[in-house]
């Protein structure tokens, strides 16, 4: 599990310091305080500088956005990942991680230069040179991956990425954000949880929020495959249609199960939930990232949320780190053990 974390020129983040990391770990702040930010840095980090991530929507930020120009990649979606929109300097994400060691990945934003010469020295070949091309540079390095490089670089017609491992990563990182998700591939999961007999797992955590439901299943009855609920109707109901809170459980539930051994980034994890169910879904959270050994990286704006957490967790089992803004620069403090004792009796401002 990642133990200390430290983000330097990273979107909104100048120098930002995270550590005493728990398994459970709890993010809060106001808006803009970049709350999202720390899990895109988690999530590139985890990906030892994977450079296909320069196109990823959860590094981006953009969904559905067709940009065409030579330059628009770069200037669209790679210039805001630089504070300030300061390309001159190199992103630096690097961190602690208790099986691993050391990890650390600098990016870079450049311009490239390609030059072509002709294999033939016929009359009349020229030498053609392109200039202007932009490239995104990654290098990661940790005691046993040694150092990778990699980047993305942009032509008038395409992004091509070239990594010396592509294969290696630090650790599994998902991202779920809130709203979003893919019925289909929630029932693939569903699927691959029922293999390894764990099923019962998903099915425990959905009847705390709705105590009707008898039973859970995938199946492509419908033409494509979802997860059916059967809640004592004639005929089983698609789980979508149960509401969002139901299938918000359900994708953390089964988040945390694909990335084994890894990280689950979850951004506003009370979204859809009532503050009454809180408690026992982060027991059903919990008690998924222990079985597979997973650490929990959540965003809230909920004070309800942080007293769900203590109540089903106790302030030994999860950490709680705020992000605030102090002299124009964003720090975060992260409250221990008796700290938030005091916040959850005293109903202490933290958000």
């Amino acid at each position: 599990m990642l133990e200390r974390l430290c983000i330097h020129h990273f979107r909104g983040f100048e120098d930002l310091e995270v550590d005493r990391l728990r398994r459970i770990n709890l993010v809060a702040g106001r808006n803009d305080a970049g709350k999202s930010t720390l899990l895109e840095a988690i999530f590139l980090l985890g990906s030892a500088g994977n450079p296909q991530l320069a196109a990823n929507t959860h590094v981006t930020r953009f969904r559905g956005v067709e940009v065409t120009g030579r330059e628009s990649m770069a200037e669209t979606f790679w210039k805001p990942l630089f504070f300030a929109l300061d390309t001159d300097g190199a992103i630096s994400i690097s961190g602690r991680h208790s099986a691993i060691g050391d990890l650390d990945l600098k990016i870079g934003l450049d311009t490239h230069v390609t030059t072509e010469v002709p294999r033939s020295k016929a009359a009349g070949a020229l030498t053609k040179a392109r200039v202007g091309e932009r490239l995104l540079s990654f290098a990661y390095t940790d005691p046993k991956a040694g150092t990778l490089t990699g980047h993305a670089r942009e032509t008038a017609e395409t992004v091509a990425f070239d990594r010396t491992d592509d294969e290696y990563t630090a650790f599994v990182a998902a991202m779920l954000e809130s709203g979003r998700g893919d019925i289909e591939e929630d029932a693939v999961n569903l699927a691959r949880l029922r293999r390894r007999k764990h099923g019962g797992l998903l099915l425990e955590a959905l009847q705390v929020v709705d105590s009707r439901l008898q039973s859970i299943e995938d199946n492509a009855a419908s033409g494509a495959p979802m997860i059916w609920a059967d809640i004592g109707l004639p005929e089983l109901l698609p789980l979508p249609v149960m509401g969002n809170g139901l299938t918000h459980v359900a994708r953390l539930v089964l988040g945390a199960t694909e990335v084994q051994n890894g990280v689950l980034l979850v951004d506003e994890i009370e979204n859809g939930l009532h503050y009454s169910v809180l408690p026992d879904v982060w027991r059903a959270v919990n008690k998924a990232a222990e079985r597979y050994n997973v650490q929990v990286f959540a965003t809230t704006h909920s004070y309800e949320c942080v007293q769900a957490a203590h109540t089903a967790l106790g302030p030994d089992g999860f950490r709680l780190h705020r992000l605030e803004a102090v002299g124009g620069r964003i720090r975060c403090v992260t409250y221990g053990e008796d700290a938030i004792e005091g916040v959850v009796r005293h109903n202490l401002e933290f958000r």
